[in-house]
């Protein structure tokens, strides 16, 4: 009896796989198609989930973008022959500020389901610029309750910017012990949103009413620090020569 070859055995072994296989695939079709089923479901549902977020976010930008309209709009007449957006005025800084206000509150109290997806950075943006509006308006102890949740944001930039807004508040009601401390964090830990040099100087500029000589002292540090940026070093110098004797 002839011995089988090399490509007969593999026919074999192929053979009787795929019939130990398909008798499998015969016993357990109900629950392999329980599975199949489950992992096409969490397919489709990972697929919608991922459209409804883009959809979340592409409005969350369109209604941020109108309100940063709002934020930056001009105060007073509008210019002649100005179209779109740049055509929108107000006739004070009041108005334009409380309607912000309001564009930018609808995007933070969010309701129903929306709550319990994932917060769009532009909402996180827009909870900024509550606080901007609130410190425009006067309203003090709202704008500092805003800035410091923002502050705690997990976005450096975002958090930065209301850290950096926050100290002008603080410093602004009184509270210059607290305002430097975040001063001197930022300046520690500076973003692409708040630059060493920002910090440095707002720090500078927070001390100019009551401790000019403390102020003098940072702008002549930053003048050295920054001698070989002329932006910063010009500044510097303009903040130097206004300083008091």
């Amino acid at each position: 009896m002839a011995r089988p070859t090399r490509h007969e055995l593999k026919e074999d072994k192929f053979k009787t796989t795929f019939e130990a296989y398909e008798q499998f695939v015969k016993e357990h079709y109900r629950e392999i198609l329980t599975v199949v089923g489950f992992a096409l479901g969490i397919i489709a549902l990972v697929v919608g989930l991922k459209l409804l977020l883009d959809r979340q976010e592409a409005a969350a930008n369109a209604q941020l973008g109108e309100a940063l309209d709002t934020f930056h709009a001009y105060v007073g007449a509008p210019a002649p022959g100005a179209v779109g957006p740049q055509a929108e005025s107000f006739p004070t800084a009041q108005e334009k500020y409380a309607k912000a206000l309001a564009q930018f509150s609808v995007m933070v109290n969010v309701k129903g389901y929306p709550r319990l997806l994932p917060e769009p950075k532009a909402v996180r943006i827009a909870r900024y610029h509550v606080g901007l509006c609130e410190a425009a308006l006067g309203d003090d102890v709202e704008a500092i309750k805003s800035l410091t949740e923002v502050a705690r944001d997990r976005d450096p930039d975002i958090a930065s910017l209301a850290k950096y807004s926050l100290a002008d508040e603080l410093a602004k009601t009184g509270k210059l012990a607290d305002a430097v401390k975040l001063y001197q964090g930022l300046m520690d830990h500076p973003t692409s949103t708040v630059p060493k040099a920002t910090a440095q100087l707002a720090l500078a500029d927070a001390y100019r009413a009551t401790q000019p000589a403390q102020a003098r002292q940072i702008y002549e540090r930053m003048a050295k620090e920054f001698a070989a940026e002329p932006e910063v070093a010009d500044a510097v110098k303009q903040q130097i020569e206004s300083l008091q004797k």
